[in-house]
């Protein structure tokens, strides 16, 4: 089914009846593909769609005008890339990490699918105040937590995140970021990030490579992180 990915996000919160998976499902036309690299949402766009990452993986980014980037979220399956696009324009972009594709949901017809279903509405709205929850919670990382906390944190959150997509088993997942993307996600230099995660293999908490995080001592990596994992509601 074309949009399982969103389904499992939004039944997480509030079960679907068949209806109101009908009512999405008759809203997308054929999925978009996109190469690693692209940009799936433009910041300063003011898009007429939702885009739903459908497979791959992507990053939530703002960049400033001498090329420095902030990543504030990695994406799976199952998120809507851009939900404040149906009431302003987006001040942030996103980009492929990988090859991805993307189901499309036309605003107006969205809106009025939120009309004919409320629940629909209030499982979007659901999801939207859980990414508010993980954004607080990297706040909180950047600010307080040392580097190697926040290295620890990420990598419990994503095991999660994908486990709950069915796209890790809870040990291995796929997580193809470069250090780069690691230390523009957690405010590190690329010598501070790999300083850690040789600490953290040391340890032997974890194995990181080939774009593959294997997870091999999950409490440890919990401690090491500090990671408590109730802001992610699931």
């Amino acid at each position: 089914m074309l949009l399982h990915p969103l389904f499992a996000q939004l039944e997480r919160h509030a079960p679907l009846t068949p209806a109101e998976r009908q009512a999405l499902t008759d809203l997308v036309t054929a999925p978009r593909r996109f190469a690693a690299g692209v940009d799936l949402v433009q910041d300063g766009d003011r898009p007429r769609e939702c885009r739903v990452l459908l497979t791959g993986q992507a990053f939530r980014h703002k960049t400033l005008a001498d090329g420095r980037r902030q990543i504030s979220a990695f994406h799976v399956p199952g998120d809507v890339l851009d939900i404040p696009g149906l009431f302003m324009s987006l001040d942030h972009g996103v980009c492929a990490l990988t090859a991805c594709e993307v189901a499309v949901l036309p605003h107006s017809r969205l809106q009025a699918a939120f009309q004919a279903h409320p629940n629909l509405a209030l499982a979007f709205w659901s999801i939207s105040l859980i990414e508010a929850a993980i954004f607080r919670e990297w706040m909180l990382g950047i600010g307080r937590r040392t580097a190697y906390a926040r290295v620890a944190h990420l990598f419990c959150e994503m095991i999660l995140r994908l486990r709950a997509m069915g796209l890790s088993d809870g040990v291995r997942a796929p997580f193809p970021v470069t250090q780069q993307h690691l230390s523009d996600a957690l405010g590190l230099s690329a010598v501070h990030t790999n300083r850690v995660l040789q600490q953290l293999r040391g340890q032997g908490l974890l194995s990181f490579s080939g774009g593959e995080l294997v997870v091999m001592d999950w409490p440890g990596l919990q401690a090491a992180g500090e990671f408590d994992a109730a802001y992610l509601h699931t």
